[in-house]
């Protein structure tokens, strides 16, 4: 399934039902009083936030939404049935921005559930105009239109571990053997164009796209992946041994991270170290220690070593657990 970030939907609430002219009959009796029924309310649209990360992708097609119309009043001062609400459900972490009005709404918590519009009033019918002086009255009134706005719809990852690094680290490879995800995986750079996504014991990874210098002011894929990072736990540098140079590659990606938004700089870091089986014996110890002095949480990685993937498991699933109760505490 394509992933999907952002949509543009068209949202309008129901219109409120007429009121009516109508009169109580009996026989014998015309016209014995007013009984027209109010009209009902239209449907309000709602948001509601629920844990799917690929959700936004249900509404890609469509493009336009609307709840449903208030009925008209009806004989013997019966009230129109309300329309029904439009409930569309969007991942945690979607923001919702009215393009009319530029306010914003933010879905944070699962289960969570905003109101975008409101439906139109419902017409009144002649009943609510008689009178002492009026006992006949003919007057009612329309249902009022819903309101109705386009809206932008984006999606910021709430991730618990989110895969950073430059172009063609591992990133994917990695999260296809930790979560059994189906990332696409090839020999180049930026193959990784939409974040993947993967659950580890309960626990959400993504594979953001990799980053080039300069991916703050917009370069490379730089924008789409910063924009999802921002609500990630903690920030894994995926640093392949490839790299001459190790420090380079760590310092570029924090460099970009503290450029777009210094908050990002703040957030529990972590460095694994991918493709070890490159090494020749002995020279990994070496390595650790070294990169150990840019951040003290240090893992590696070999693909191709089922023991080493299990040890990486078991730590991030240890390192995630804290940093989930620890979280909770704040």
């Amino acid at each position: 399934m394509a992933f999907v970030d952002e949509i543009k939907l068209h949202l309008k609430a129901g219109k409120g039902g007429d009121g009516v002219v109508r009169w109580l009959h009996e026989k014998g009796k015309p016209l014995m009083g007013p009984a027209g029924g109010d009209g009902g309310n239209g449907g309000d649209v709602y948001v509601k936030a629920f844990r799917e990360m690929h959700g936004l992708a249900r509404y890609a097609r469509k493009k336009s939404y609307e709840a449903e119309n208030g009925d008209n009043g009806a004989k013997n001062s019966l009230h129109g049935k309300g329309g029904d609400d439009l409930i569309l459900d969007f991942p945690i972490g979607t923001i919702i921005i009215n393009q009319s009005t530029g306010e914003k709404f933010s879905l944070i918590k699962e289960g969570e559930k905003i109101m975008l519009l409101k439906g139109g009033r419902g017409g009144l019918g002649n009943e609510r105009f008689k009178s002492s002086t009026n006992r006949s009255p003919k007057e009612f009134t329309l249902g009022k239109e819903g309101e109705e706005a386009d809206f932008l719809i984006e999606l910021q990852l709430f991730a618990d571990l989110g895969f950073a690094g430059l172009p063609n680290a591992g990133k994917t490879s990695l999260l296809n053997v930790l979560t059994r995800a189906e990332g696409k995986v090839a020999d180049y750079a930026f193959t990784t164009l939409e974040p993947n996504l993967g659950d580890m014991h309960g626990f959400i990874i993504a594979d953001i796209p990799g980053l080039i210098e300069g991916a703050s002011e917009g370069k490379g894929l730089g924008h789409k992946f910063l924009r999802h990072i921002k609500r990630t736990s903690v920030i894994a540098h995926v640093i392949s041994l490839e790299n001459k140079n190790l420090n380079d590659a760590y310092k570029t990606i924090r460099a970009e991270l503290e450029a777009f938004d210094k908050d990002l700089a703040k957030k529990k870091e972590i460095i694994i170290l991918t493709k070890t089986d490159i090494l020749p014996d002995g020279a990994l110890s070496k390595i650790v220690t070294s990169v150990k002095k840019l951040n003290k949480d240090v893992y590696t990685v070999s693909l191709y070593d089922d023991k080493s993937i299990k040890d990486l498991e078991d730590n991030l699933v240890k390192l995630l657990r804290k940093a989930t109760a620890e979280n909770k505490e704040n």
